[in-house]
């Protein structure tokens, strides 16, 4: 069968073009075999990354037909599947470099700021505060099953070229990366837990940054889950944090106990006491004052709450989810 393949190209700091390759493949073919025919047999200046060809390296991390993919894990049925083709002329594949990161050629992209908020996490085991063993650090199997599916992870950028809160907010660190920071959370090993926590709790460049946007469990070839690991942080973050430490620990903590109280939210007291601190932070009451009086001038103050229809079932709900925590 005959596939065009459509290759977004370009150099550093220039605009991208779209070359096209016809190419005559069969539909258990790799992506990364296509490519690789198209740069021995009709362009040998096409640039890419491969290494294993076997999902372990995750060196052939690309854009394959809009969502960022290993090509030596796809193949040209399953992608020809995927999106709706034309009944008439050739059917189409679209290759990309990734996202979030720079092009330096062709698909191949600049992966510093990638290895760079990668370090930023502390992504070792620190046993500083232990005296060094005579013999190596010990784990049950069930410690060590803790790690499994962090352990998965193969480094290819595949979510961190989907993040969407990376996109908008240089400072978050990525899924990648707070994925590796659960690793260390979880690690029975290291004695450095309190001041991950800190740092993983800081502003919107950790946890609180993402946008819970699902994209990074989407597109990872290893189910390593990242926002699931990034939630399992918030948790213990929530657990160790009283409400009126952080503005995003009293955020979510608010959120859950006015659902509980009345069905939704009631917003009077939601500003009050995430953003004015339970009355304690005069600064923020008074950031929020300007909006306040422009609600109430306007008739979209709410000056009373009326709790929801089914208030005892959802109480019900969120009691259940705890629990099951």
């Amino acid at each position: 069968m005959k596939v065009n393949f459509k290759i977004i190209r370009q150099q550093y700091n220039s605009p991208a073009v779209v070359q096209n390759y016809i190419l005559e493949t069969e539909p258990g073919n790799t992506i990364l075999d296509c490519l690789n025919r198209i740069k021995w047999e009709q362009d040998g200046t096409l640039a890419f990354r491969k290494n294993c060809r076997n999902t372990i390296c995750g060196s052939c991390a690309m854009r394959i037909n809009g969502r960022s993919a290993l090509a030596c894990k796809e193949n040209v049925g399953n992608e020809l599947a995927r999106l709706p083709q034309q009944s008439d002329g050739i059917p189409e594949i679209s290759i990309a470099p990734m996202g979030n990161m720079p092009v330096i050629k062709d698909l191949v992209v600049d992966m510093n700021s990638f290895w760079e908020n990668l370090e930023a996490v502390a992504p070792y085991v620190s046993t500083a505060a232990r005296q060094v063993p005579e013999r190596e650090f010990l784990q049950t199997p069930q410690e060590r099953s803790q790690l499994d599916q962090t352990g998965n992870c193969i480094m290819c950028g595949a979510c961190y070229s989907e993040c969407n809160a990376r996109e908008v907010n240089p400072d978050f660190v990525g899924p990648h990366a707070l994925a590796k920071a659960y690793r260390m959370v979880a690690d029975s090993r290291d004695t450095d837990t309190a001041n991950r926590l800190e740092n993983y709790n800081e502003g919107t460049k950790g946890v609180w940054g993402c946008t819970r946007c699902l994209y990074c469990d989407a597109v990872c070839p290893m189910e390593v889950s990242p926002l699931e690991q990034i939630t399992k942080i918030k948790q213990e973050i929530l657990s160790h944090k009283q409400a009126s430490d952080s503005r995003s620990i009293r955020h979510r903590k608010v959120l859950v106990e006015l659902v509980k109280a009345g069905g939704w939210i009631d917003e009077r007291q939601f500003g009050l006491q995430v953003v004015g601190n339970y009355f304690q932070d005069l600064r923020g009451l008074l950031s929020i004052a300007p909006l306040g009086l422009r609600m109430l001038i306007k008739g979209k103050f709410p000056l009373s709450f009326e709790p929801s229809e089914g208030v005892e079932e959802v109480r019900s709900l969120i009691t259940a989810v705890k629990a099951e925590d």
